[in-house]
């Protein structure tokens, strides 16, 4: 997508150093945009865990390449390194899917190496291979979910379709397109008239650091809310469909997002409005059945609730406490819902009901 008119995609190889991954520092946005250097595992793990780098999609890409830098880190026993590589870049962040699916690959991969140069080689294909169908699969997804924003529009008769969504499941949280907001742009493009209402998204303010300013780029018209305003603007007519995206989802149908999904789906199911998750087939879990039971939900640091960062009246970044000093806290960053409360989920091969026989239609492989 685009940043001042200019295309980047959220990870990319430096071009003049194979060995340099670049990425866009999110938690400068939107004031700043910082292009990163990863090198090091450690690089790549840092920058995972304290979310330099966020979203389903971009964390495996990002631990993709990050399983390519530890091949260079070492020239002896490369299998050895990897599996700790691989051991460390799990831990950073429980709760998305793509982490450990992309790092298996690389292992995968690895251990059908025939020589050290060769395993270094198929280790980085595959990480491209990796970043590349990210960046594809959400393009699908805006084509098939764009059909559900053309079928609104032409209800209205043309009036703007007001979409909800919640946190940033755009271009921002995968290598390219976004998984929500790839319908989006595929109706905006089409001069389809949509405006979005973006939930802030405590406590990291996703939605109005990064959904805004990506939502802003790109023309889209949009308006920023608290995240307790959604259930008002459905009670009065003012959302047509809710498009979020999501971090791991069952073999049922599941869904675990950024906490408080489950309650704009509760909201939406209350005023019969149409509640789609959109996600690529690598955000599924098919071991699991029971997400509210099975999923693991990160919980993150207290200080990310007590303390809110921004630009002050000098220009200067700042973080301030809003909460009184030795509060305590509880920071569940993820929460669950049920398939009963989705309408349909979103994929790159097309849009399935949030249950089991439909989704193993679309993947009967998984079956």
């Amino acid at each position: 997508m685009n940043i001042n008119n200019q295309h980047y995609r959220t990870i990319w190889v430096d071009p003049d150093n194979q060995a340099n991954i670049k990425i866009i520092d999110q938690r400068q946005l939107p004031h700043s945009l910082v292009i990163e250097d990863l090198r090091t595992i450690d690089d790549f793990a840092r920058a995972i865990f304290e979310m330099h780098v966020r979203g389903a999609g971009l964390i495996g890409a990002t631990a993709g390449f990050g399983m390519y830098s530890a091949t260079l880190s070492s020239s002896n026993d490369l299998l050895a390194t990897l599996q700790r590589a691989a051991d460390l870049l799990v831990k950073t962040r429980p709760t998305a899917t793509n982490l450990a699916w992309a790092v298996n690959r690389q292992l995968a991969v690895a251990r059908n190496a025939k020589t050290p140069e060769d395993l270094k080689k198929k280790v980085f294909e595959l990480a491209c291979q990796i970043a590349d169908e990210d960046a594809e699969a959400c393009r699908c997804i805006g084509e098939y979910g764009v059909e559900l924003i053309r079928e609104i529009s032409r209800q209205k008769k043309g009036e703007p379709v007001n979409i909800l969504t919640h946190c940033n499941a755009g271009w921002l949280a995968f290598v390219d397109f976004g998984s929500a907001t790839a319908p989006i742009y595929a109706a905006h493009h089409e001069k389809i008239p949509v405006h979005v209402w973006v939930d802030e998204t405590r406590p990291w303010l996703q939605g109005a650091k990064l959904t805004a300013w990506e939502l802003m780029q790109e023309g889209v018209p949009h308006t920023l809310i608290a995240d307790n305003t959604g259930g008002h603007l459905m009670q009065h007519d003012m959302v047509d469909m809710v498009i979020v995206g999501t971090d791991r989802t069952t073999a049922t149908g599941d869904v675990a997002n950024k906490i408080g999904t489950y309650l704009k789906a509760l909201a939406a199911r209350d005023n019969n409005i149409p509640f789609y998750v959109a996600l690529p087939s690598s955000t599924f879990d098919w071991q699991l059945s029971n997400g509210v039971a099975e999923i693991p939900i990160e919980q993150r640091s207290g200080d990310e609730i007590s303390y809110v960062s921004g630009i002050n009246k000098s220009g200067s970044m700042e973080n301030v406490l809003v909460c009184p000093q030795g509060t305590i806290t509880a920071n569940y960053s993820f929460d669950v819902t049920p398939a009963r409360l989705v309408t349909g989920l979103i994929t790159e091969r097309g849009i399935v009901k949030a249950e089991k026989q439909d989704i193993l239609r679309l993947f009967p492989e998984k079956k």
